[in-house]
C-alpha cells in the first residue's frame, strides 16, 4: 500500500507513514484530508478490537476521520482499497475548501 501512497501518487496528497498523534502512532496520515488510515491484520481481530475503538474515538474526537483496511483486502482487493481511499481524498479536500 505505502508503495501507492508516497511521493503524493494517490489524489496529489501528501500521506505519512508511521505518524504520531498525540498519544497514538497511526500506519497513514494525511494531514491536508485530516485522513487516518488503519491497517488491521489478525492481532486487531482479536485482543486489539477494544483498544482500536477506544483510539478510533479519540482521534475522531479530534476532528479526524479515521477508515480501517483489513490486511487481506490491501493484499487481495488493492485497486479497490486506492480507488476508495482516492475517494475519501477527494471528497474531504473539496468539503475543506468549500
Amino acid at each position: 500500500l505505502w508503495a501507492h501512497l508516497r511521493k503524493r501518487q494517490l489524489a496529489g496528497a501528501r500521506v505519512r507513514r508511521q505518524h504520531p498523534i498525540g498519544p497514538y502512532v497511526v500506519d497513514f496520515y494525511c494531514a491536508k484530508a485530516r485522513l487516518v488510515i488503519e491497517l488491521d491484520g489478525p492481532v486487531h481481530r482479536m485482543d486489539g478490537r477494544q483498544a482500536d475503538l477506544a483510539r478510533q474515538a479519540d482521534l475522531e474526537s479530534r476532528g479526524l476521520l479515521v477508515v480501517r483496511f483489513d490486511n487481506d483486502q490491501v493484499l487481495c482487493q488493492l485497486e479497490e482499497t486506492l480507488y476508495q481511499l482516492r475517494s475519501l481524498i477527494w471528497s474531504r479536500l473539496v468539503a475543506h475548501e468549500q
